[in-house]
């Protein structure tokens, strides 16, 4: 190795890393520690973290109860593809869910740790970035590990945006057909992450036939299939989807699915992969390489929460019930619809977001997300500029404490603007 000297001393060069990481834009977490610097909140109010989907009801005993239950299996090292008994769970679970007429256990799903891991991990199994201009799509705004995942895989993302004048829907249009034919993944998040919304069967009847066409792999992420507000109406997933479509095999579609929402266990870190069955097995030989096999006892843990519906029906109802106090006191300016599923309100806010944030933690202690720091501009616009993401995660009366704060901050804001 070569070397280079100062006045002292004789070292050796840089260490040499992978240059893609120079592309990485700080998490929407840091930028907000960053904008909160150097603040010190007023201390007349108690802190209230509504930024974070993290959720906060109580774990179900009886997934305790299991996790405890199965230590003995810390002396063994776990398999990458898990134990079979988790699989099958998962699998009699998605075809309960979906009206599935069968989804096999053996090649059509693979446990992960936490939908976060797998999400990243499957660019590196799909992009071949010795291709031209590899391009992975994403929504706009977005879960920001499909950008670091498209960037360290080599490859380029391009956005959709999704705006309130189009009910947050997917413009596939937005992108030429240029951008598609060099496509090779697409992340889809439906319920979506930050508004909730879920794509029609039309929406998926048109993205098929995208994929269909330009031969790029769908990732469906759905943690957050399982929080919604009508229990009679489940939100569409997208193995159902290509189901009711007639697209046997699930062809170039992998689903992305998590207990840390549905079952309130996020430092569990539990979910699965399921879908195409040629697409798993280059996955699971990627993930045996990786090392990402799921603790014992925590297997022992997800199969009885997927097992399991009672517990869900009542984190349900809890949401439901935030939802309906808490939107019911948003100010008129800061408009937010009760969203078809997930635990956040998408609200427009009076000022800049990032203001409205900053202020809104500095005058009464309440931490909110601006919207900006999860979108990137495209298309000539940033479109979480002038939104919130408002998690419905605390107990319901911190959460009605916190609408009414917002109250008060927006009638000083109106206050200021008429001086």
């Amino acid at each position: 190795m070569r070397h280079w000297k100062d006045d002292k001393y004789d070292l050796p060069d840089p260490i040499i890393v992978n240059p893609n990481l120079n592309h990485l834009q700080p998490y929407p977490f840091q930028k907000l520690n960053q904008l909160f610097e150097g603040i010190t909140p007023d201390p007349a109010f108690s802190p209230i973290s509504l930024h974070i989907g993290e959720p906060k009801h109580a774990t179900p005993d009886f997934i305790r109860q299991a996790l405890t239950h199965n230590l003995a299996g810390l002396a063994h090292y776990p398999t990458t593809l898990g134990t079979r008994s988790l699989r099958a769970s998962i699998a009699a679970w998605l075809m309960r869910r979906y009206n599935l007429p069968a989804v096999n256990p053996d090649t059509e799903v693979i446990p992960v740790n936490g939908s976060r891991e797998a999400l990243f991990s499957f660019a590196q199994t799909v992009i071949d970035a010795s291709l031209p201009q590899a391009a992975v799509v994403c929504p706009n705004p977005f879960y920001q590990i499909y950008e670091g995942a498209a960037l360290l895989a080599g490859a380029t993302p391009y956005f959709l945006n999704t705006l309130p004048e189009n009910d947050f829907a997917l413009d596939y249009a937005q992108l030429s057909n240029d951008i598609w034919a060099r496509t090779q993944l697409i992340y889809v998040c439906s319920p979506g992450n930050p508004t909730g919304r879920v794509m029609s069967l039309d929406e998926w009847r048109q993205l098929f036939a995208l994929s269909d066409r330009y031969g790029f792999v769908i990732a469906a992420d759905e943690c957050y299939s399982e929080i919604y507000f009508d229990e009679s109406r489940p939100p569409l997933g997208a193995l159902e989807a290509a189901q009711r479509l007639g697209r046997s095999g699930f062809p170039r579609l992998v689903v992305f699915s998590s207990l840390s929402k549905r079952s309130n266990v996020p430092g569990m870190r539990s979910g699965f992969v399921a879908g195409d069955a040629a697409i798993l097995e280059k996955f699971l030989l990627y993930r045996t390489y990786h090392g990402s096999a799921m603790n014992p006892a925590v297997q022992a843990a997800s199969e009885a929460a997927w097992n399991d519906e009672a517990h869900v029906v009542e984190n349900r109802r809890l949401y439901r019930g935030k939802f309906a106090e808490a939107a019911a006191l948003l100010p008129i300016a800061m408009p937010a619809p009760i969203p078809a599923a997930a635990f956040y309100l998408w609200a427009r806010t009076p000022v800049s977001d990032v203001e409205f944030a900053q202020q809104l933690y500095r005058d009464y202690n309440v931490t909110v997300l601006p919207g900006s720091y999860l979108a990137r501009s495209a298309h000539g616009v940033n479109p979480g500029e002038n939104f919130v993401r408002i998690a419905l995660v605390a107990p319901l009366a911190e959460c009605v404490e916190a609408i009414d704060r917002m109250n008060s901050l927006v009638a000083a804001l109106s206050v200021r603007q008429k001086n």
